[in-house]
């Protein structure tokens, strides 16, 4: 494990923000800037902590023809690694595995100083990077392997299943997870064989280029993966509009776009959006455990997750007992900008997150809503910080009932039945994620089945459907189209092809014989093959 990688220039435990409270070692953001596909001369664009506000380095922004030119290497290189065979390519993602484990600790620091969240919560990334490395790794042959299939005529005809890379595939990844949504959506389609260009959120790019930086040490070849930065509506739609294949995570509204571009130039594309997610918390359940997962489902990464939970849905013969535990926890947590375990929310990305948190907040509050725990902004710990915040007596008048927060806040809800909660959980226009607390396993599988949402947890938030990486994940309705993980995860980057071959006699009239007796010959063929069970 290595050593811390970012210098403070004074206690990280300070309460008091700086200017620049760290300073990133001398030569790493150059070394890095070296990954990027730009001019020679190109404008620059700043990287900041959320935690100060605070400048830690510039990076070069590319242009459209960077873009392009981007797009014509990693076309060039594409055919070279696509001859590789699928052993060798899992074999570079293992070494990344490794790579990542044993660098975790400056990836750590960095994640932590773009995202502003806590150590423990960067810390899953690192596991979901190493998780879909080693997944793939050893699933690929299996996933991507030709496969036989039922023929026309049994036995006269052999079809066969192949699968190949779309070509270059293009990726536009977001800053709420910028170790693990800048690479795990590019492991499949390159394992797969594709190149890759990507452009990572200018709010996470140094994290980004740093995990590029060990793949090309695991053994990418040069050109496959191309990097380019720079805002989403010019260079992100750029490399949307130039791909094979159309990866993005991001807001609906955006997403709609994307998926109109897409389908106008009739490529394929994979989108994750938003989601308003909801936890039921059973009659039967074991409160204290449901309470502490709240806490973490709710507030990790300060609630700047596509998949945390934003709604609290409990039975009311428990709800009071449940909101004893989980404000008083609330309460309790500890905020802080510290490169170091143990605090339990960060900061939140940007002036325009706290301003919505803000919004969504006051404009409950205005409206009626209780505010049971937090409610206000700190910025005498840093900029952007927001206290976890609990509503209860939130209505459809109020714009955080319905709209996605993304920050800090979950909205309290009681239901008499779990009709009632199921129903209540429905009613969004999001399906991404959501969370069933009960003893009774059975029960909350028939409740999770009822949801209507792509990844639904039993006695759990989030993490154990996003790190089941042998199962897809992704959204019902607004929340996206198509799926992270498992076979579909690697799938949507190939193009499947039928091979059929036809033996001894062709499916057509025999000649010589009357088409008339033909048809009739084929009527008992196919009776025959029912009468046998054949499909």
């Amino acid at each position: 494990m290595t050593e811390s990688l970012v210098v403070p220039t004074e206690s990280s435990a300070s309460q008091k923000p700086s200017p620049a409270p760290y300073v990133l070692p001398a030569g790493l953001a150059e070394r890095l800037a070296r990954r990027v596909v730009a001019p020679a001369r190109a404008q620059t664009q700043p990287c900041v902590t959320p935690f100060t506000g605070g400048h830690l380095a510039d990076l070069p922004a590319s242009t459209i023809d960077s873009v392009d030119h981007a797009y014509r290497a990693a076309g060039e290189a594409q055919p070279r690694w696509a001859a590789q065979s699928i052993a060798d390519r899992a074999r570079m993602l293992l070494r990344l595995h490794d790579l990542v484990l044993r660098h975790q600790d400056e990836l750590l620091d960095l994640i932590q100083l773009e995202s502003g969240k806590t150590r423990r919560q960067a810390f899953e990334e690192v596991l979901d990077v190493v998780g879909v490395c080693r997944h793939y790794a050893r699933k690929a042959s299996e996933y991507l392997r030709p496969r036989k299939r039922l023929g026309a005529i049994p036995v006269l005809t052999q079809t066969v299943e192949l699968r190949h890379p779309k070509g270059v595939v293009g990726v536009v990844a977001p800053w709420n997870y910028p170790l693990s949504m800048s690479i795990t959506d590019i492991i499949p389609a390159l394992l797969a064989g594709n190149a890759v260009v990507v452009r990572p959120d200018e709010k996470a790019a140094l994290t980004a280029l740093r995990s590029f930086e060990l793949l090309d040490q695991a053994g990418l070849p040069e050109g496959v993966l191309q990097v380019v930065l720079g805002d989403g509506p010019t260079i992100g739609k750029a490399v949307l509009d130039r791909a094979d294949y159309v990866m993005y995570t991001g807001s609906t509204r955006t997403g709609r776009s994307v998926a109109r571009d897409a389908a106008e130039r009739l490529i394929g594309a994979s989108l994750e959006l938003g989601g308003k997610n909801a936890m039921y918390v059973a009659a039967d359940a074991n409160l204290k455990a449901a309470a502490d997962c709240a806490v973490r489902s709710v507030f990790s990464s300060a609630g700047q997750l596509c998949v945390s939970i934003e709604r609290l849905v409990l039975h009311e013969e428990i709800a009071q007992e449940f909101l004893t535990h989980f404000v008083t926890k609330v309460r309790d947590m500890r905020l802080g900008p510290d490169l170091a375990w143990g605090n339990d929310m960060g900061s939140l990305i940007s002036q325009q997150q706290l301003d919505r948190v803000t919004a969504h907040v006051e404009d409950a509050r205005s409206k009626g809503a209780s505010v049971l725990a937090g409610g206000r902004a700190r910025p005498e710990i840093g900029p952007y910080f927001y206290e976890p915040t609990v509503l209860e007596g939130v209505t459809a008048t109020m714009a955080c009932r319905d709209e996605e927060t993304f920050g800090p806040l979950v909205s309290v809800y009681r239901v008499s039945t779990d009709d009632e909660a199921v129903e209540l959980a429905n009613d969004t226009s999001y399906g991404l994620n959501a969370s069933v607390f009960t003893q009774d396993v059975s029960r909350g599988r028939a409740l999770a089945a009822r949801i209507k949402a792509g990844t639904v947890n039993v006695n759990d938030g989030y993490i154990a459907a996003w790190a089941s990486n042998g199962a897809p994940m992704g959204g019902m309705r607004q929340s996206g189209v198509g799926r992270r993980h498992g076979a579909e995860g690697i799938h949507k980057y190939t193009e499947v092809q039928t091979v059929a071959v036809q033996h001894v006699m062709p499916i057509a009239p025999v000649k010589g014989v009357p088409e008339k007796v033909w048809a009739r010959g084929m009527v008992l063929a196919l009776k025959a093959m029912k009468a046998g069970g054949l499909s």
